[in-house]
């Protein structure tokens, strides 16, 4: 067992609050390079100090960070709690869309975590995914498949909740809306990844101070701050 695995198991066993499991999967391509991705590294930053921000939700939320872009999928930071990676890591832009494969990873870690959290009897809220792009995918197409369909069934067997976010006029706001079969995908207006993820943090922050199961409610009106349809 690897020293950063080891940590975040040892987490689960001294904080034993209920966790939510928030993963950002994120287009890091080359046409993302200049505004979009210092905006992005901006609004990711601004995420975990709303989250620091509530003692809460410090305990609680649990962060994971999936890019696309280059010529494959990278998990560059898996899931664990600020206390242990208080920082996000700097995102660079580079490469193609291999969307299909960044969503079947993050899907893959989430289903890791869960088990640990089963594992060590630590109780946990349906988990986040934030799905962001600025283009259409480009990677293998059976893996898109199946990363459609997975999806699918963890947001129809109530296992998921997903946030599919379009940025800029390029991105392919149809393919978004397969991977979200219960609520239509957003675009994000201009640059506004600042009001993106600070409305994030407050709902992960809103999460964290219910009972797991219990349905909460999200900020409609605070999305009109930084999303259309």
């Amino acid at each position: 067992m690897n020293n950063n695995l080891l940590l975040r198991v040892e987490d689960l066993v001294n904080n034993p609050t209920a966790r939510v499991a928030v993963c950002l999967c994120l287009d890091v391509s080359g046409s993302m390079y200049g505004d979009p991705i210092n905006e992005l590294n901006r609004g990711v930053k601004l995420f975990y100090d709303a989250i620091k921000d509530d003692e809460v939700a410090m305990y609680s939320a649990e962060i994971c960070i999936v890019t696309f872009g280059g010529n494959d999928a990278e998990c560059i930071q898996d899931f664990a709690s600020l206390e242990l990676e208080p920082n996000p890591k700097i995102l660079e832009a580079d490469g193609m869309t291999p969307m299909g494969e960044a969503v079947n990873m993050a899907l893959d870690l989430l289903e890791r975590r869960k088990k640990e959290y089963k594992d060590k009897g630590v109780d946990y809220y349906q988990p986040w995914l934030v799905l962001m792009t600025d283009g259409g995918p480009n990677g293998n197409l059976e893996e898109l498949s199946r990363a459609i369909c997975r999806t699918q069934e963890l947001v129809n067997t109530k296992k998921l909740t997903v946030f599919p976010i379009g940025i800029g006029s390029g991105a392919d706001m149809d393919i978004l809306a397969k991977f979200s079969p219960k609520r239509p995908p957003l675009r994000l207006k201009g640059l506004k990844f600042k009001e993106f993820f600070e409305w994030l943090g407050k709902s992960v922050s809103k999460t964290s101070q219910s009972t797991p199961g219990e349905s909460v409610k999200l900020d409609i009106e605070g999305i009109s701050e930084w999303g259309t349809l």
